[in-house]
C-alpha cells in the first residue's frame, strides 16, 4: 500500500515487503540511530552501531515475510527514509483482534510537520482493514510521543515504573496506549 503524505504529497509511505525490508536495512539502521541519538527511547542504549541496528532489521524480516509484522516506510522525494512504524499482530489464538503498534520512529530533522501522526494513521488503518479491533501500544512516560497518541485518540491505559532503560541506560516509566477500531 503506497500512501501519501498530506503535508507533504512528495513523502510517500510504502508498506515494505521482507525483501523490500532487507533492501532498506542500512536506511532504516541510520533512522534508528539518529533516533536513539536524539534521545528515543525505542529499545536501543547509547550509542547504537548502525551495524547492531541493520542486523536488528535484518532479523524482523522473518516476521515480516509471515504476516507476524508489517513495516511501513516513509520517504522524500529522493528516496530518503524519514520515518517507519510497525503493526505487530497478536499470535496467540484468543489474541487475534488485537495487535501491537511499534517502533514509530521519524527523523529529528523530519519532526513537527506531522509525518508521525501520518504513518500511526497508515498502521491503524490497515489493522482495521484486516479485522483487528483493538490496537496497544506503550512509550516513554513524558515523552513527546504522549501528546501525538492522545490527539490521536489513543486512551491511557496506566503506567509502569521502572519499565524501559532510556538511551543511557536509566530506567524509566512507560505509558501503556490502546484505541479500539471500528
Amino acid at each position: 500500500m503506497r500512501t501519501e503524505h498530506a503535508n507533504n504529497p512528495a513523502t510517500v509511505i510504502d508498506r515494505l515487503s521482507a525483501t523490500g525490508l532487507l533492501a532498506a536495512r542500512h536506511a532504516l539502521a541510520d533512522l534508528v540511530c539518529d533516533a536513539v541519538a536524539g534521545g528515543s527511547s525505542i529499545g536501543f542504549l547509547a550509542p547504537l552501531d548502525p551495524g547492531e541496528a541493520a542486523a536488528w532489521w535484518e532479523g524482523l524480516a522473518p516476521e515480516a515475510a509471515d504476516g507476524r509484522v508489517a513495516v511501513w516506510a516513509a520517504r522524500d522525494g529522493g528516496g530518503r527514509i524519514l520515518g517507519t512504524v510497525q503493526l505487530r499482530r497478536g499470535g496467540m489464538p484468543n489474541g487475534r483482534h488485537r495487535a501491537e503498534i511499534a517502533k514509530l520512529v521519524v527523523h529529528r530533522d523530519a519532526r513537527g510537520r506531522g509525518l508521525g501522526r501520518a504513518l500511526l494513521a497508515t498502521a491503524e488503518r490497515e489493522a482495521a482493514a484486516s479485522g483487528i479491533s483493538l490496537l496497544v501500544l506503550d512509550t516513554q512516560t513524558g515523552s513527546p510521543a504522549e501528546r501525538l497518541y492522545r490527539s490521536a485518540g489513543w486512551t491511557e491505559s496506566g503506567t509502569i515504573p521502572d519499565y524501559a532503560a532510556d538511551t543511557a541506560g536509566v530506567l524509566r516509566p512507560t505509558t501503556v496506549f490502546h484505541k479500539k477500531l471500528g
